[in-house]
């Protein structure tokens, strides 16, 4: 029997971009879509002065206010609502992280829906010859050579070519209409990410890699929850072939027609990832990531949502994207602090995959080489299956730390006499070497021989950085620049002289020591460039001997087959930093980038120079490796208190006046302990102090922490901290977040 239509409510709910954490009510106005009513339609509507794109999230027949004073949409932008998966991660996302619904909706959408574009794809033309075309010979066109010639190329593209590609060819409109009007082509429109078909209808373009005892256990246990919630954790040594793990789980998950997300930290990641993927798929892959233009990750949003496109890989924003048959979602580098995002909405992709992951019952793989804590600990207490590979697809071991101690050693471009003498020996074997150091910049800030004046930051409470390419002082905080003065501000002597060292200022000092052999800096400065990135990695397969100087960007995933020395400049940063996470992050930082030494035919060495070679951390990390250390902070972490074993959240205040941020920091730590002390809530309350760096940008910044041992008292407390916040008059006059887990404290 037909089914009765629901009857039109009379009151919108609508989430707005704003930063109120509420729905504006408005009356539905005009012609309904096609299925009525329903939460996700997308709609237009005044808001003040101007008119902005709202969600519609809830329908209703009453409001707060009479209805004849709601204000009516101005259109309904869409047919059929927003994919249902999506509008269930947006909403997830917004409670859990306590951040407002309509500017969470904005911000998982692309920048085109969020102007207001329907949710169809883009199409392009594809010609594709006839019957009668296939049969002709381009001879019988010998008066026309130019369609002869159009007709032979396309004879070559069984699948057809877009308008581009034979347009690029120096072929014209007016051929192609041609060899229509003859009944010799035809043309097609087709979505603009679609894919050429297989005619045998393979899904593979190349075989899969036989895989050792180690990898065949762990595809074995995925493939055991494919039909389920099925949470991994596959800690593998750098080398060990993760990733072939991943094609050939997939290859799985695509066989039964579903659909795989594949998240990587790092945009630099992404192509490397994209171009293997595309290499082993005869399906459509797409990408999602902040390199693309509106246009193309629109398109690659579309395809995800309506099916077309079985794979998607993408940076942290990518967990976003719909999925019309989820099958399996895939973090990779799961430890690595990309995936948080910073400020505004600040989600952490790989926990919000645990939950959508959850949501569709489908598995989730998490891979690193170097684990987070969090993720080690779910694993080690059985929530999560705990898969390990430790050999390395190569038949050299990893590469082990070795300790250079520092101390009472000249140095140039921070590298003592051995270690460049090491370099030596390498360079001269016709191998290449990484030289790591995590500073930009030629030196990290410039000091006054005379009087220990140094180069500091006007508007944040920094030492600026001192560069040559161009040559200036920059805050790598703020952005804040100034030209290199001649003479010390505060003695007027000219001795002035750079203090320690940055890739520049190595890169200079190799460059200099071996005059012969290329030396190429990978930093931030250096890759702004558009492909700049991937020119070098392309010079650095071709194998010959070179130096590579650069940061955190080369220690994340890339396969470098010919270096076999890996220097770690300076090991410190790390060790005695206030923030609790520094030494786990240190430690991670420094197995990934030992792990770009000895990955082909030759093995690998990994100096780390260091002024605590005595450290029992740095011992523990080099002799034992990281999963010892590991064993340690845990149980560091269990007796303090820290998590995995608490939840935080981070109360973040900041304004150009001092007094603003205390004052406000002490009322709103008073009323909430006041309040939790009512409700008998078993919630610390830690603050407010001072941020580690307390002027940033020229504002203010305190903090004020919030700890429990249960996830759901935290967020309570969190709902009541922002309602207070909202409704406080002094709590408009400084800008304030509030951090769900934070990953630093800085």
């Amino acid at each position: 029997m037909p089914q009765t239509p629901h009857p039109a409510p009379r009151v919108l709910g609508i989430a707005i971009p704003s930063p109120l954490r509420r729905l504006f009510d408005y009356r539905p106005c005009g012609e309904a879509p096609s299925g009525g009513w329903q939460p996700g339609i997308r709609v237009r509507v005044p808001f003040g002065r101007r008119q902005l794109v709202g969600v519609v999230i809830e329908c209703r027949n009453d409001s707060e206010l009479a209805l004849k004073d709601l204000k009516p949409i101005d259109a309904c932008l869409d047919a059929t609502p927003l994919p249902a998966d999506w509008l269930w991660l947006c909403r997830f996302t917004a409670r859990y992280y306590q951040h407002p619904l309509g500017d969470t909706l904005h911000q998982a959408m692309p920048v085109l829906l969020r102007q207001g574009r329907p949710l169809t794809a883009r199409t392009r033309e594809r010609w594709r010859l006839t019957a009668v075309g296939q049969a002709a010979d381009a001879a019988e066109l010998a008066r026309a050579p130019r369609q002869a010639a159009l007709l032979a190329m396309l004879h070559q593209h069984p699948h057809g070519l877009g308008t581009q590609a034979i347009l690029a060819q120096s072929f014209t409109r007016e051929q192609l209409r041609a060899l229509v009007d003859k009944g010799l082509l035809s043309r097609l429109e087709e979505p603009a990410t679609a894919h050429p078909r297989d005619s045998t209808g393979a899904r593979l373009a190349e075989p899969a890699i036989p895989l050792n005892r180690e990898q065949s256990v762990a595809l074995a246990a995925l493939h055991e929850g494919l039909d389920r919630y099925h949470p991994c954790l596959l800690e593998g040594v750098t080398g060990s072939g993760k990733t072939e793990v991943y094609l050939q789980l997939i290859e799985a998950v695509v066989g039964q027609g579903r659909q795989a997300l594949v998240l990587v930290p790092e945009i630099g990641l992404t192509p490397q990832t994209l171009a293997r993927f595309r290499q082993r798929f005869r399906v459509p892959v797409v990408a999602l990531h902040s390199g693309l233009t509106d246009h193309e990750r629109f398109d690659a949003w579309e395809a995800a949502a309506s099916g077309r496109a079985p794979i998607v890989i993408g940076t942290r924003s990518a967990i976003f994207t719909p999925l019309a048959r989820p099958g399996v979602i895939i973090v990779d580098e799961e430890h690595d602090g990309s995936f948080k995002q910073q400020d505004g909405l600040r989600y952490h992709a790989r926990d919000l995959a645990v939950a959508r992951a959850h949501h569709h019952a489908i598995p989730l793989l998490l891979g690193s080489a170097t684990p987070s804590l969090e993720s080690l600990s779910r694993a080690r207490s059985g929530d999560w299956r705990h898969l390990t590979l430790t050999q390395r697809a190569s038949r050299h071991a990893p590469a082990r730390l070795e300790l250079v101690d520092l101390r009472g050693r000249p140095r140039q471009g921070g590298l003592i006499p051995p270690v460049i003498e090491t370099i030596r020996e390498t360079l001269a074997a016709g191998h290449q070497v990484l030289v790591f150091i995590n500073r930009r910049g030629f030196a990290p800030t410039l000091a006054c021989h005379a009087c220990g004046w140094l180069a500091e930051c006007d508007h944040c409470d920094a030492r600026m950085t001192l560069h040559r390419q161009p040559p200036l002082l920059a805050c790598h905080h703020c952005d804040r620049r100034r030209v290199l003065p001649e003479a010390c501000p505060k003695c007027a002597s000219i001795d002035l002289r750079p203090l320690g060292s940055g890739t520049e200022r190595t890169e200079e000092t190799l460059a200099g020591l071996f005059p012969k052999v290329p030396v190429h800096r990978i930093d931030r400065d250096s890759t702004r460039r558009r492909d700049a990135f991937e020119q070098v990695l392309a010079e650095l397969r071709r194998g010959e001997p070179c130096l590579l100087v650069g940061t955190q960007m080369l220690a994340k995933g890339h396969h470098l087959p010919h270096v076999t020395l890996v220097v770690v400049v300076n090991a410190d940063a790390g060790l005695y930093a206030s923030d609790f996470r520094a030494l786990e992050q240190s430690a991670q930082l420094l197995i990934q980038v030992a792990g770009r030494a000895g990955r082909a035919d030759h093995p690998g060495r990994v100096l780390v120079q260091t002024l605590h070679g005595d450290d029992p951390h740095l011992q523990t990390l080099a002799e034992q490796g990281y999963a010892a250390l590991a064993d340690q902070l845990l149980e560091e972490r269990r007796a303090a208190g820290l998590p995995p074993f608490r939840f935080l959240a981070l109360l973040r205040l900041e304004s150009p006046r001092e007094d603003a941020v205390s004052a406000l920091g002490h009322q709103v730590a008073e009323a909430l302990r006041q309040w939790l002390a009512s409700r008998r809530l078993e919630v610390g309350c830690l603050g407010p102090v001072p941020a580690p760096m307390e002027r940033r940008q020229n504002r203010y910044h305190a903090q004020l922490m919030l700890t429990s041992e249960r996830r759901s008292r935290l967020h309570e407390a969190g709902a009541w901290l922002t309602a207070w916040l909202e409704a406080s008059p002094e709590a408009r006059r400084v800008r304030w977040s509030l951090d769900i887990d934070p990953q630093t404290l800085s």
